[in-house]
């Protein structure tokens, strides 16, 4: 990676990755931009949702994208230690040593899956968490740093035992999925029959995580207080309440969103990724009504899914539309998808009137119907 490469291109690089990831994933572009943006803020994320909604193929072809080694596991009630962190070194133990080969294991990956992460016994959660918290793996004779940058975890449903409650508290980012609907069934059929075939063709060195990870940390978040403590209070009142810790760990996300962006510090449009710090579905739906005024600018030109899920804002809304109005123009005419055009048209002119719609967009809608009208 380029040393001098500046925080405008390496924007430039992460929405190309996140388009690339998100290629054959029908309605799992905010999934995927969640994970680029816990990935440069260093914190992990959960997704909860049925089986089947593509949960474990968004991080694998994130995975693919950044480059970083990767490992995943579906854990049961039967799972061993050794089947995640490694078995005991032959070699070592007949010498009396008890240590572990983590080799190709989990302690030696940068992005981790783990699906049905609740399941995994006590001694599982118990190393994990050492795992997620200090990124380092502890066991028998064993201590070792990990290069872990993000783990995923998965399951249907957030767990009611209040054993596992800590465990899952050290995922800070929380995303529900949800079965693709209705009307994009034509577009899971036809992108999903390609997504095996086709994999990312964008690579991403893990350096250029660790460089905006370093930004993102050194950034000042001050300018952005006064907002994030009046979004907090306003939960407060409708009694949904977040821990001082995941008020707190919040600025990684807000900071990371902000660089990710191409900014070294936070500012109001940044404001977003605090939805997703909400652990609970029904409450980050009640919060996106709560929030309506104080996300309304948020809005983010890389991760413009997630933005958008986020904060339900005209100006996230402007820039999704014009990345896919800017996709389909950028396709040489004998590719280009007439119906989803005329679509994307339709869409446009129900969010925006003649005097709202912003500029960009409108010249993007005027070339899509020039594009519609040459076709014919």
């Amino acid at each position: 990676m380029k040393e001098n490469i500046s925080l405008a291109e390496s924007a430039q690089i992460l929405r190309a990755a996140a388009v690339a990831a998100a290629s054959g994933l029908v309605e799992r572009r905010s999934l995927v931009d969640l994970i680029l943006l816990s990935a440069v803020a260093g914190e992990h994320l959960l997704v909860i949702g049925p089986p089947g909604t593509a949960k474990s193929a968004a991080v694998r072809r994130v995975a693919k994208v950044l480059n970083g080694s990767y490992f995943d596991y579906l854990l049961g009630r039967f799972t061993e230690p050794s089947e995640l962190f490694g078995p005991v070194d032959i070699q070592k133990l007949k010498v009396g040593v008890v240590e572990t080969a983590t080799e190709g294991m989990l302690p030696e990956a940068e992005i981790v899956f783990l699906d049905e992460v609740f399941l995994g016994s006590t001694a599982i959660l118990n190393t994990l968490l050492g795992i997620l918290n200090e990124r380092r793996f502890r066991r028998g004779q064993t201590s070792k740093e990990c290069p872990l940058r993000i783990c995923v975890g998965a399951a249907n449903s957030l767990p009611e035992d209040e054993s596992l409650s800590a465990f899952a508290d050290r995922f800070l980012v929380r995303h529900f999925v949800d079965e693709v609907p209705d009307s994009q069934l034509e577009s899971l059929l036809a992108q999903g029959w390609e997504s095996d075939r086709v994999l990312p063709e964008v690579k991403i060195d893990m350096e250029l995580l660790d460089r905006l990870t370093a930004i993102a940390r050194s950034a000042d978040v001050t300018g952005v207080h006064s907002l994030l403590a009046d979004c907090i209070r306003l939960l407060r009142k409708e009694n949904i309440k977040l821990s001082d810790r995941r008020i707190v760990k919040s600025q990684r996300l807000i900071s990371a969103a902000a660089v990710i962006d191409g900014r070294t510090k936070p500012e109001e449009s940044d404001i977003w990724p605090i939805l997703h710090v909400i652990p609970r579905k029904e409450d980050q739906a009640a919060a996106r009504d709560i929030l309506k005024d104080k996300l309304a600018e948020s809005h983010s030109s890389t991760l413009l899914d997630a933005a958008e899920n986020a904060s339900m804002g005209k100006l996230a809304r402007a820039q999704r539309l014009l990345e896919k109005a800017e996709m389909h123009l950028a396709l040489p005419r004998e590719e280009q998808n007439r119906l989803a055009m005329e679509a994307l048209g339709r869409e446009i002119d129900t969010c925006f009137s003649a005097t709202s719609i912003p500029e960009k967009l409108k010249l993007a809608r005027e070339e899509l119907i020039k594009e519609l009208e040459t076709a014919e």
